[in-house]
């Protein structure tokens, strides 16, 4: 059974149809990826997954059919989204943006003390930067942090929207490096990205969205040497 199963979903702003029919499944402990252009209707499927938009269709989680539930009521279940612009608190500090990330389990202070600790030995940055203010941080910090701060929640399904975005090319190998060291904690990553070629390399699966349609999936090995996507998708070079 898969963690989470999107099922014929659409998603409408009035009559344009950002998101038609989309089907795709996430398996425990598994990074999967929705690759495809700007305007897609990437974000706008995860924002559906999460209960933020109306959709038609169904949502199963853990073999459970969601679909009406608040996003509160997601969350509670396990549920975490990273949106494409972080949305930290940019006059709190490192430390206090970690503490909120675990306000949705009401755990006591000494355990969210403990799982800080965790999260400042996944990213060293943020711990030398633990009393800096989020909104002082270069664009890599504030992903670092952006991630740590879900981690608080300890999700069980990690959403992430555009986590590349902005990024130097440096730094955006560092963030996927330590996307794919997730798979360490369990956790099942639904990966929405622009950048193909790293979202392929740090997957297990792939789903290519275009105009709010899945047009192809396959294993990300397959998806990256698909001659039809490193034409589109990764500058027109084969992948070795």
């Amino acid at each position: 059974m898969p963690l989470l199963a999107i099922d014929n979903v659409s998603v409408s702003y009035g009559k344009a149809e950002a998101v038609r029919d989309v089907s795709l499944q996430v398996e425990k402990g598994q990074i999967v990826t929705v690759i495809g252009p700007n305007g897609a209707g990437k974000t706008s499927l995860l924002m559906a997954a999460i209960g933020l938009l109306r959709s038609t269709g169904r949502i199963i989680y853990d073999g459970r059919d969601i679909s009406r539930l608040e996003t509160e009521e997601r969350i509670e279940m396990g549920f975490c989204l990273v949106p494409e612009r972080r949305e930290l608190f940019s006059d709190l500090s490192v430390y206090d943006n970690l503490r909120l990330g675990a306000y949705s389990r009401r755990a006591a202070s000494g355990e969210i003390k403990d799982d800080i600790a965790q999260v400042f030995d996944r990213f060293p940055r943020l711990l030398e930067r633990r009393n800096q203010m989020a909104g002082t941080l270069s664009g890599g910090e504030r992903q670092m942090l952006a991630l740590g701060r879900a981690l608080m929640a300890r999700p069980r399904l990690l959403m992430l929207d555009e986590p590349s975005l902005g990024l130097a090319p440096l730094i955006t190998r560092e963030i996927f490096r330590i996307i794919a060291s997730l798979r360490d904690l369990g956790v099942s990553i639904l990966l929405v990205e622009q950048n193909a070629r790293a979202a392929l390399e740090t997957a297990d699966f792939g789903y290519v969205m275009e105009t709010g349609e899945i047009v192809h999936s396959g294993s990300a090995d397959a998806l990256m040497h698909d001659p039809r996507l490193i034409a589109t998708y990764m500058g027109g070079s084969e992948v070795s």
